[in-house]
C-alpha cells in the first residue's frame, strides 16, 4: 500500500504528566472571559432589575422599540406608558431600556416643532378653502361659443395655439 506501517517508538520514553504550568493558558482565558464579560454584563443586569424596581408614576422612559412615553401606572409586571395624550399602551417590565431624566421628553428635538406642525395643518386647511372658493367663484360656460367666421369654437383655437 501507499502508507508504510508505523512502528512505536522506544517503550522507556512515557508522556510527561501534566502540571500546572500546562493548564496556566486555560487558566488566564477563563479570568479574562470573567473581568471583560461575564462581570459587566452582571452588573449591567442588576442595574437593570434596580432601574425597573424603582420605576414610578411620571418617570420618562424608553422600551426595546424604541418609543419614548411617560409612565402612568406601575404593576408587578407591567407599566402603562403614555405615548402622547389619550395614548396609552401596556408593556411588560422587562422591556424598558433607559430611564430618562424629567424633562426629557420636552426637550426632544423631532425635527418637527408642534407649532410649525400646526401651521403647517392650517395652511393646508386654508388652501383647499381657496381652492373651493375659487372654484365656486369661476363660472362654468354652459356653452362654448364659436369663433366669428369659423367652425372652431374658442376653447379649440385657444388649444391649437399653444400647441403651436
Amino acid at each position: 500500500m501507499f502508507i508504510s506501517e508505523a512502528y512505536a517508538q522506544a517503550a522507556g520514553a512515557a508522556q510527561a504528566e501534566p502540571t500546572f504550568m500546562s493548564f496556566l493558558p486555560l487558566i488566564g482565558i477563563v479570568v479574562i472571559f470573567y473581568f471583560l464579560l461575564i462581570r459587566p454584563q452582571a452588573k449591567r443586569a442588576k442595574e437593570q432589575k434596580v432601574m425597573r424596581d424603582t420605576l414610578q408614576k411620571g418617570d420618562e422612559i424608553i422600551i426595546g422599540g424604541g418609543e419614548l412615553g411617560r409612565v402612568v401606572s406601575v404593576g408587578e409586571h407591567y407599566i402603562t406608558m403614555e405615548l402622547a395624550p389619550n395614548i396609552e399602551i401596556t408593556v411588560l417590565k422587562s422591556s424598558i431600556q433607559t430611564l430618562l431624566p424629567k424633562g426629557t421628553l420636552k426637550n426632544i428635538d423631532t425635527g418637527k416643532t408642534g407649532r410649525a406642525l400646526k401651521q403647517g395643518k392650517q395652511q393646508k386647511a386654508n388652501g383647499s378653502r381657496q381652492e373651493e372658493t375659487a372654484s365656486e367663484n369661476d363660472p362654468q360656460p354652459e356653452a362654448i361659443d364659436k369663433a366669428p367666421g369659423t367652425d372652431n369654437t374658442v376653447a379649440e383655437t385657444a388649444a391649437d395655439s399653444e400647441k403651436k
